[in-house]
């Protein structure tokens, strides 16, 4: 998935083509590789994520223009039992990922991502294998990590 969220970023017709809003993120559904789910995301400046997992979901992702940052945990999380975990010192794992950069990532990763530039649109691709079932969202002050909501495939296509 890493090699074709690289190749697709750097696809310039294909990233030209995505429509950019100044006020909020854009995507397209794209054709991911052996059943994958793929996606290309343009970032408005100063957005982000927030803090989320992909479930039972592989995933790669690869930062076609601009520069986007990936704030991580260094952390399996329960897949279910909890509403709040108080996190060990240590697990912050963070990168700036710029065009052309991407990176692979396993089940339950827990991260952000950002578009930390206050004047230029980022844009990256996507790709999640199985599609994604879920995605589990989370709020966090300090060391403390509060599950806050769970999506599903409707809520986001």
């Amino acid at each position: 998935m890493l090699d074709f969220v690289r190749r697709t970023a750097a696809d310039r017709e294909l990233v030209d083509s995505l429509p950019l809003d100044p006020e909020g993120r854009t995507w397209v559904r794209l054709e991911g590789p052996g059943g994958s789910e793929a996606w290309l995301i343009g970032w408005p400046p100063g957005t982000g994520t927030g803090w989320h997992d992909h479930a039972e979901s592989l995933g790669a992702f690869a930062t076609a223009r601009g520069t986007l940052t990936e704030n991580a945990l260094a952390v399996r999380l329960p897949a279910s039992g909890w509403k709040t975990l108080e996190l060990a010192d240590g697990l912050d794992r963070s990168r700036r990922l710029g065009e052309g950069g991407g990176r692979a990532f396993g089940r339950h990763h827990v991260h952000e991502v950002l578009n930390e530039s206050p004047d230029t649109h980022a844009v990256s691709v996507h790709a999640y294998y199985p599609p994604l079932p879920l995605i589990r969202r989370f709020s966090r002050t300090g060391a403390v990590l509060r599950l806050e909501q769970v999506e599903r495939p409707e809520d986001w296509q």
